[in-house]
């Protein structure tokens, strides 16, 4: 609207302006070619000439101005970022003693912020006096300049002249929009590039594959099989940013069946959380081919536990609504991971004034996340170190839960232990192990099994022996 007024408003200025000075005009000594249009010759050339160049100048402060205010943006943004994360983390900078690190850290964020306010400061007042000046020049001397000679050679009264010289001061004046309302459009175009370039961000990460493959290799391939056939993996190669980047983990050949537990070991650093993230399409850089069975769910549990401000029935619920289920069966989720004492809460969004997320201490979370694998049945489990902040027994509680309760649930589980939990009664949770190694992973079942036949063997009644057991029995007496 303001740039419409403007244009208007100069437009308007040129005919009614110039109409009378052209009216007013007046043949001007040694420019007698011109006629009795001279004087106004003058008067738009002087305006023709002024107030380009100056809105030129105009534009390269407006420019510096964007580019200060687009700085100050980003230097506030960082600041305000920081002091966030610190909220999230003020517990550990006061446990590690970090107050002094953490000091410097936003003194120096805060000096980028001075700096360039300090800049920016400077601009404004150095676009403010320019203004004033321009507009003192052109009111006072340029606009007075065109009729001094006609008004010398008696060409015009002094009404006259006063007149017509306050006519080109209006003129100069209306079409000093721009410069009038540049150091606005510079901020509207600071603003305007921000906006503009988050929406492009949102826009390039809507296909994730096309945004990463400009800064590396990306060539994921996602299908669906028959569910009889379980996960399958094939010539998966896992790499970091880069076109060169060398890949740091590669599997072959990986199947998963129906209902099978698989846990991941391996060095810390070695790629077992990366493999689960490429499994569900989280990690940027690498190719290979990831088959899942078809209309089967995936659930993926992270090793830390981030609640949003919902309440308790909402965060069992997720990723689905708090409507599609039931308080009874949340109730029944809640009783199963161990967690009955909240049964009593599911509406609320806080207990004793604290969220949720600060209420519930890192296990709780995580049996939070067990009364959501319990209630929303997935076939597909990916487990990050999801019981990292359980105690030994809190670890077996959370594998039984999900074993009764999820029977046909097909598990892939990274731990660090060496060995994987155990039920109660000593039976394995889990069927086989996938091993990282040298950058290669490779499945092997947790025990070595027994040949075919062996196991067809035991697997049958024995009648001699049992025979023979009781002869010996008889035979003691």
């Amino acid at each position: 609207i303001g740039l419409a007024m403007g244009v208007l408003g100069v437009a308007t200025s040129l005919y009614f302006v110039g109409e009378n000075l052209i009216g007013a005009s007046v043949e001007v000594k040694g420019l007698e070619f011109l006629g009795s249009y001279g004087s106004a010759v003058l008067a738009f050339l002087a305006v023709a000439t002024y107030v380009p160049l100056n809105t030129w100048i105009a534009v390269k402060l407006g420019g510096l101005l964007e580019r200060l205010n687009i700085r100050m943006q980003q230097a506030e943004g960082s600041y305000r970022s920081e002091l966030t994360t610190f909220l999230r983390r003020s517990f550990h900078v006061a446990a590690s003693h970090g107050e002094d690190v953490q000091k410097t850290m936003h003194d120096k964020l805060y000096v980028d912020i001075d700096k360039t306010w300090g800049r920016l400061n400077v601009v404004n007042t150095s676009y403010m006096s320019f203004e004033l000046i321009y507009n003192f020049i052109g009111a006072r001397i340029v606009s007075y300049g065109p009729g001094l000679v006609p008004f010398i050679h008696n060409g015009f009264d002094l009404k006259g002249y006063i007149t017509g010289s306050e006519m080109v001061a209006q003129l100069i004046s209306q079409c000093s929009w721009f410069i009038h309302v540049m150091p606005a459009i510079a901020t509207l175009r600071a603003n305007s590039q921000r906006v503009t370039e988050l929406a492009s961000a949102i826009e390039n990460v809507q296909q994730p594959q096309e945004f990463y493959r400009q800064t590396g290799r990306s060539d994921f391939s996602y299908a669906t099989q028959n569910p009889v056939f379980g996960l399958t993996i094939q010539k998966l190669e896992l790499a970091h940013q880069g076109e060169d980047a060398t890949p740091f983990l590669s599997a072959a050949n990986l199947r998963f069946r129906r209902g099978e537990w698989t846990f991941l070991k391996g060095e810390s650093g070695c790629g077992k959380t990366s493999l689960i993230k490429a499994i569900n399409g989280l990690w940027p850089y690498g190719r290979g081919t990831i088959v899942f069975p078809e209309g089967v769910t995936r659930f993926y549990a992270a090793q830390e536990v981030k609640l949003q401000q919902v309440s308790l029935k909402q965060l069992v619920c997720l990723p689905g609504s708090e409507n599609d289920h039931t308080d009874v069966l949340v109730a029944a989720a809640l009783h199963k991971a161990g967690l009955g004492e909240f049964i009593g809460h599911l509406a609320d969004e806080s207990r004793e004034g604290k969220l949720w997320d600060q209420v519930l201490s890192g296990g709780q979370k995580q049996k939070l996340v067990v009364a959501r694998i319990i209630l929303q049945q997935p076939g597909l489990l990916f487990l990050d170190e999801a019981t990292g902040a359980l105690d030994p027994e809190g670890k077996i509680a959370f594998h039984e839960a999900i074993k009764v309760n999820c029977p046909d649930v097909t598990v892939i589980s990274v731990m660090h232990e060496a060995v994987p939990p155990r039920s109660l009664s000593g039976e394995e949770f889990y069927h086989s192990v996938v091993a990282i190694s040298d950058g290669v992973a490779t499945k092997k079942p947790l025990a070595p099994a027994l040949p075919r036949e062996l196991t067809t063997i035991l697997a049958q009644p024995r009648p001699a022996e049992d025979k023979w057991l009781r002869f010996r029995r008889l035979k003691q007496k």
